[in-house]
């Protein structure tokens, strides 16, 4: 199913799912490093439109509260941007003070991140071997969250059972980036980061709690998180404590 053939769904259902799957691909481009056409996209307005459209077309709502000329400042000088991204994400003494890294965020990492690769593998994902292709890394997880609105879309729109898919997208966003992403947040205001990643990641927060709400209302609330790992076969995803 294409980007043009998502546009054209004409069940309600399928069209909020192909929504859905737009945010996470937004929030996935604009957390990867800034390169000179993103930054573009940023001082022309580009990145703001697209932000705001995007979540209105979930929830007007989400929309409502978008700071646009946060989400327009890409800094004085062209490699501002570059140079903060570095700042937060990707140097540090004892590691980056903001890292785009789950695992890195309470628990065990490794535990994290063989949950996250559990839950790709299941749905015939593997990983590139590249940094940023780490499997509890922030783009990674938002582009497979993005993968699954694609896929429940595509079943709604065939008339199958989306059950399975809205379960992995519930158990995932409270597991992975619903767990971590108010964390960052939070680390982001107490390294005075620049306005358009504190806005970026304060949209996503939202967002996330959004889904999670939204996921739960149709398929109910997570399974016990304190259980050992296992496979569900009503929910067809990996649990893991």
């Amino acid at each position: 199913m294409s980007g043009t053939e998502m546009k054209t769904l004409l069940q309600p259902e399928a069209q909020r799912a192909a929504a859905r799957c737009r945010v996470y691909e937004t929030f996935a481009r604009a957390f990867d490093y800034p390169d000179t056409e993103f930054s573009e996209d940023i001082r022309d307005g580009t990145l703001a439109a697209a932000v705001s459209a995007v979540l209105g077309a979930v929830d007007p709502e989400l929309a409502r509260s978008i700071d646009g000329n946060a989400l327009r400042d890409g800094g004085a000088e062209p490699d501002d941007l570059a140079v903060e991204y570095t700042r937060l994400f990707d140097v540090g003494g004892n590691g980056p003070p903001c890292p785009l890294y789950g695992g890195l965020y309470g628990g065990v990492r490794m535990k994290t991140m063989e949950e996250a690769v559990r839950f790709y593998n299941h749905f015939g994902l593997t990983l590139r071997e590249a940094p940023h292709e780490l499997p509890d890394h922030l783009t990674t997880e938002l582009e497979f969250l993005h993968f699954l609105a694609f896929l429940e879309a595509r079943a709604l729109e065939s008339g199958d059972d989306p059950g399975p898919l809205r379960r992995a997208q519930r158990d995932f966003v409270t597991r992975h980036p619903g767990r971590w992403v108010p964390d960052l947040a939070a680390r982001l205001a107490q390294n005075e980061a620049m306005p358009i990643f504190r806005e970026l990641v304060a949209r996503l927060e939202a967002f996330l709690a959004h889904e999670r709400g939204h996921l739960i209302a149709l398929v109910g609330p997570p399974p016990d998180t304190t259980a050992r790992p296992r496979m569900d076969p009503a929910a067809s995803v990996p649990q893991s404590s």
